[in-house]
């Protein structure tokens, strides 16, 4: 982590990325890697969350600081080309209404989903979640996954311990399918600054360490 602040290219404060390349075949759904892990530092940056819920489910949203909810009104929103926000959470009986909204949604990694928790009767719980610094993950089609784990203003411990967390969560997310070496290879970097590479061997006996 030290060095991945020092090599940086300005003094700017950057996000501090982690990329992952892993042993799946993610063509296959049984090698498919996804999940959710709250840092416990947060990213340094409060996500926008928009809530499509109603009655007291939209109160509660408000109450936990969603930044936008509705439920036909806002869906009407979306399908307009409102797209102001990083996170959608929906309450079970509006994926009725979400559901029309994977084609503008699904590209944009913004649909709601039960393993996410961003299809939950606790929207209070989730909003609340996602502003603290929840963040979720998903292999991409080339067998990567990258997230934000910090800032650069963080000092060592505070991104060390968020870069603990996401492994573990990454390495608990492990299909049974997956053969072989799980973390193929791994780099954390500054936004605009050079990767650094990870020793491998150190992460996968990251979490007997625990």
């Amino acid at each position: 982590m030290a060095l991945v602040r020092d090599v940086k290219y300005t003094k700017f404060d950057e996000s501090v990325d982690i990329a992952m390349l892993l042993g799946v075949d993610p063509k296959h759904a049984d090698q498919m890697v996804r999940g959710t892990v709250v840092l416990p530092h947060g990213t340094g940056k409060s996500k926008r969350v928009a809530v499509i819920a109603s009655g007291d489910k939209a109160k509660e949203a408000q109450d936990a600081g969603a930044d936008h909810v509705g439920a036909e009104d806002l869906v009407a929103k979306i399908t307009e080309g409102f797209l102001d926000f990083e996170a959608l959470v929906a309450t079970p009986d509006m994926m009725r209404l979400v559901g029309k909204l994977g084609k503008v949604l699904g590209p944009k990694g913004l649909m709601p989903n039960p393993k996410a928790g961003t299809v939950t009767m606790d929207v209070g719980k989730a909003v609340k979640e996602i502003k603290a610094g929840k963040v979720e993950f998903r292999v991409d089609k080339t067998s990567i996954i990258h997230a934000s784990i910090g800032k650069t203003s963080f000092d060592h411990a505070r991104l060390e311990e968020n870069a603990a967390a996401f492994i573990r969560a990454v390495q608990r997310a492990r299909p049974p399918a997956a053969k072989g070496k799980y973390f193929r290879t791994v780099s954390i970097s500054s936004t605009m600054g050079p990767g650094v590479t990870i020793d491998t061997a150190s992460l996968e006996a990251l979490e007997a360490r625990k």
